[in-house]
Parts: structure tokens; C-alpha cells; sequence
């Protein structure tokens, strides 16, 4: 448990500056000049897509090696990153220290859904993984919530003639290493290997193409599904400024709070879910529920993109955010059960590797069109986006759930 806890809060913490970002982009875009196509893709190349990229070869040392070594590692690394990002005073030179800073933030995450099934036993396994998405959620929404004041600390902290936002990625930075004190009490779990695990294909290539069915359908609904997540979730504090004139601190402390309560307060609904359905479809409840919540989320993006007033567009992302969390709750479990133990940390590399790809092209794309066609309206850009990408999703999830309740049915009778 106490390992379990340390991953969450670890895992959170060092994405906390992701939220810190977010708020600050306004302050960046002044810094260093650049446009709002320049700043989506800061948010989706290089938060996502470069970092979870090359933390497909790191995975690798987690499925061969100490994983609470590798996990120390990151932590260090992820840190004087985070830190070097704030003195940098080129934008390239910024670009590159973010995708650095993220390359081992998103590490982590897969060398922790790796160990989790050697921690927790079996029929505690789903609450072990909710548990370490709500901490690592609440240490992640605490970058947003608390936006004003680390910027705040961070000024009184450093007596520096430098931007507030600067001071706070040196302050983050710093966070590390009261965890890597931490970090030496966990523990470091055997590989559980079981009969399952024996026969699945020994390597990485023979099962990817041997489930590449069920792997295309997962990646269509969760891959398009980031889309749409990630053009609200990186731009949004900076649409609602522009539309609402709201200061970057109001803006940073309600959407903190909105993404804390939607990532904590989705998990206990997607369990029950999850266990009321199963009893009857089995695996397959839990495509039926992504694709349940994706289709309750397009009404919530249509009255973002017409909201009068800030506390109607706060409203409506809370919706927003609670439907998709909902939608993503189970799927570390269903990568788990799909992947054998040998294989696990890199599958989801892999999954976060292939799913990023979409996600970039949120933000990228919302930032582009703001830009090019929509005369610098993001609310409108973000729901040109997140639409479309909302509708193949649902489709797809339709397709894997019927695929996994007819495997189920199969199944069931064969004993028969």
C-alpha cells in the first residue's frame, strides 16, 4: 500500500508542471513571441508525442531490470529538467527541455502499471489501479489548482529578475528530492509469472500481431478519444482568457479544482460500473462504457463552444472532463489483462507511444485552426476539433464492445 500510495503521489508531482504550463501560456507566448500554431505544438509534440516516443527504449529497462532503480532514475532526471526548463531563453532551446522533462514523466507511468499486478493480489488489482490514477490526478490537477500560488511562492522564493513562470518550474524542479528520499523505503516486487504469461508469444512483435484486431479497435476508441481530451485539456485556460477576460490564477484555480474532482470523483462510478456489468458481458462492459461516455460528452463540447459566461464554460468542462475520465478510467486494467507480465512496461509505452500520436494533434490542430480560420476564437477551434474526433470514437467503441461480447459469449459456452 505504502508503495502503491508512492507511485500516485510521485507520478503526480512530476507532472504537476504540466498544469503550470498550461496556465502560464499566455506568459510564455510573451516571452519568447511565438504563435498560438507555435504553442499547440509545445503542448501536444513536444508534452506528448516526443516524450512518450523515446520512453518506448526506457521501458525497456523496466521489463529487464530493477524497476524501483528505474524508477529512482526518473525521478532525478524528470527533476533537473523540469528545473533547466525555466532558465532557458530560446523558445527551441524550451521546446527541447519540455519534451526532455516529459520523456521521463511518461516513463514512469508505464513502469508503474507494470508493477502494479506484482503489488496488489488479483481482486485488489482494479482498486490498487484507481487508486494510483486518483493520486496521481490529484498531484497532476494540483499544477493547475495551485497555479497562482507557486507562481506566487516561486516569487518570493527566488529573488531573481526573471519571469514568475520561469521561477516556478525551479521550484517544481526542487520537488524531487524529498520523493527520492521517499523512494528508497518502497519496495521493489517480483515479475509474477503465470501459465497465461508462459504461453502468450515471447516477443513484443509476435503479440502485437498476434491480438492486432482487438489492439486496433482499443487504440481507435482511446487514440481518438485523446484528441478531443487533449485540445480542451492544453488550450483551455487560454480560451477561456481570451473569451472571458479572466485572469490566468481564477482561471488556473477552477480548473484545477474541476480536474481533480472529475479524474477523483469518475473512479468509484467506472468500478461499480465495471462490476455491475461484467457479471453479465464480462470484459466487455468495458468497452461499452468508454463508448457510453463518449457519446454523453458531444452535447457538453457543443454548449462549451456557445457558453455567455465563464461560470457556463466551467460548468460545462467539469461535464466534459467528468465523461471522458469515466471513458478512460478502466483502461490500464484492460492493458493489463491483454499484456503478458514479460511484455507489460512496454505494451504501455507502446499505448501511451501510439495514443500520444492522436493526442498531439488536438492541441496542434485547435491551435492551428485558431490561427488560420477562426480569427483567435480557441473555444471554437477546440470544439472543431474535438467533435469529430468524439464521433469515431464512440463508433469504435461500439465495434470493440460487440467484438468482445461476441469473444465472451464464445467463451462461456465452450465449457458447455
Amino acid at each position: 500500500m505504502f508503495t502503491v500510495a508512492f507511485l500516485g503521489i510521485a507520478a503526480g508531482l512530476q507532472m504537476a508542471d504540466m498544469g503550470v504550463q498550461a496556465v502560464s501560456l499566455s506568459a510564455i507566448q510573451n516571452s519568447f513571441g511565438v504563435s498560438d500554431a507555435a504553442l499547440g505544438a509545445l503542448q501536444g509534440l513536444a508534452g506528448i508525442l516526443i516524450a512518450s516516443a523515446l520512453a518506448i527504449p526506457l521501458s525497456r529497462f523496466a521489463d529487464r531490470y530493477s524497476r524501483k532503480r528505474v524508477l529512482l532514475w526518473l525521478i532525478a532526471a524528470s527533476s533537473a529538467l523540469m528545473a533547466l526548463s525555466g532558465i532557458a531563453h530560446e523558445f527551441p532551446l524550451f521546446f527541447i527541455g519540455r519534451s526532455a522533462a516529459g520523456i521521463t514523466e511518461f516513463a514512469m507511468v508505464p513502469l508503474v502499471y507494470s508493477m502494479i499486478p506484482d503489488l496488489a493480489p488479483e481482486r485488489h488489482r482494479v482498486a490498487a489501479n484507481l487508486s494510483f490514477a486518483a493520486l496521481m490526478a490529484a498531484g497532476a490537477s494540483s499544477g493547475f489548482y495551485f497555479s497562482g500560488a507557486i507562481l506566487s511562492t516561486a516569487q518570493g522564493l527566488f529573488p531573481l529578475g526573471a519571469e514568475p513562470w520561469r521561477k516556478a518550474f525551479l521550484l517544481l524542479g526542487m520537488a524531487g528530492l524529498p520523493l527520492l528520499a521517499l523512494g528508497a523505503l518502497t519496495a521493489d516486487p517480483i515479475r509474477r509469472i503465470t501459465a497465461v504469461d508462459a504461453a502468450a508469444p515471447p516477443s513484443l512483435r509476435a503479440f502485437l500481431w498476434r491480438r492486432w484486431r482487438a489492439i486496433g479497435l482499443f487504440v481507435g476508441v482511446a487514440g481518438c478519444l485523446i484528441v478531443a481530451v487533449q485540445a480542451l485539456n492544453q488550450l483551455i485556460a487560454l480560451a477561456l482568457e481570451r473569451r472571458f477576460n479572466a485572469t490566468p490564477g481564477e482561471i488556473g484555480h477552477a480548473t484545477g479544482l474541476i480536474i481533480l474532482l472529475s479524474s477523483i470523483g469518475c473512479l468509484p462510478v467506472a468500478g461499480v460500473l465495471d462490476r455491475v456489468i461484467a457479471q453479465r458481458i464480462g470484459q466487455a462492459a468495458r468497452p461499452l462504457i468508454m463508448g457510453l461516455s463518449v457519446l454523453m460528452t458531444i452535447p457538453a463540447l457543443l454548449l462549451l463552444s456557445t457558453a455567455q459566461t465563464l461560470d457556463h464554460a466551467f460548468i460545462t468542462v467539469g461535464i466534459f472532463l467528468f465523461m471522458t475520465c469515466t471513458a478512460n478510467a478502466l483502461v490500464p486494467t484492460m492493458l493489463q489483462d491483454l499484456a503478458p507480465a514479460p511484455l507489460r512496461a512496454r505494451c504501455f509505452a507502446i499505448w501511451s507511444f501510439v495514443v500520444s500520436m492522436f493526442g498531439a494533434s488536438g492541441p496542434l490542430l485547435a491551435g492551428t485552426l485558431s490561427d488560420w480560420l477562426l480569427q483567435r476564437h480557441m473555444l471554437h477551434a477546440i470544439a472543431a476539433v474535438a467533435a469529430p474526433a468524439l464521433t469515431i470514437s464512440a463508433i469504435c467503441a461500439l465495434r470493440s464492445f460487440l467484438q468482445t461480447l461476441k469473444e465472451h459469449r464464445l467463451a462461456t459456452a465452450r465449457p458447455a
